[in-house]
């Protein structure tokens, strides 16, 4: 069977570093790059971190369904993952992982069912996001308060994944995340 992993939490979680450490770690997976219409952040390479496309090429995708799932997470900010994606991957052999939104993240457990694992990597608060953010530096301080209250209503719906990772300490997190992934592969 065909399986497929997703990571989803609010931005600023943590969300990509543990799944750029379960890709080190689990040679089987393989990470589906999701296609967005927002501009690269630091040193973001098209085709490696994410599909970047303008809107209006985004929406063309939507009409040929080329989706597996998509959203306007902002006004004209699309992210989406792409069919052509996850069949690369399976055509490798390997499993998918995905690095998703929240609602991108429900939407793909809900397509694949039981092929997927969700997993939804809490903040330890709100007030901790913020700090993380504002630590990145790749956001101005109105796009940061739209993220943190953003995230607020994200944590709501953390029990519509299959487990829930709080990343409090990273090592933590990380063997977390390693016994979960293990568990899921092996059925």
């Amino acid at each position: 069977m065909n399986k497929v992993i997703i990571f989803s939490a609010p931005s600023g979680s943590g969300k990509t570093t543990l799944v750029k450490h379960c890709l080190e770690t689990f040679p089987e997976l393989a990470f589906s790059i999701s296609c967005t219409t927002r501009n690269a952040r630091g040193t973001e390479i098209n085709g490696i971190d994410y599909h970047f496309v303008s809107p209006d090429d985004f929406r063309k995708k939507i009409t040929e369904d080329a989706f597996v799932e998509f959203e306007e997470v902002y006004a004209d900010k699309y992210y989406g993952t792409l069919k052509s994606e996850v069949d690369r991957i399976w055509k490798d052999g390997k499993v998918v992982i995905f690095d998703v939104d929240v609602k991108g993240g429900i939407s793909l457990k809900k397509y694949f069912g039981e092929q997927a694992l969700s997993v939804f990597i809490m903040p330890p608060s709100v007030a901790e996001l913020e700090l993380r953010l504002i630590a990145r530096g790749t956001d101005d301080s109105d796009t940061i308060k739209t993220r943190v209250q953003k995230a607020a209503d994200e944590m709501t719906f953390k029990t519509e994944f299959d487990e829930i990772v709080v990343n409090n300490n990273l090592d933590t997190a990380k063997t977390d995340i390693e016994n979960i992934i293990q568990e899921f592969l092996a059925l």
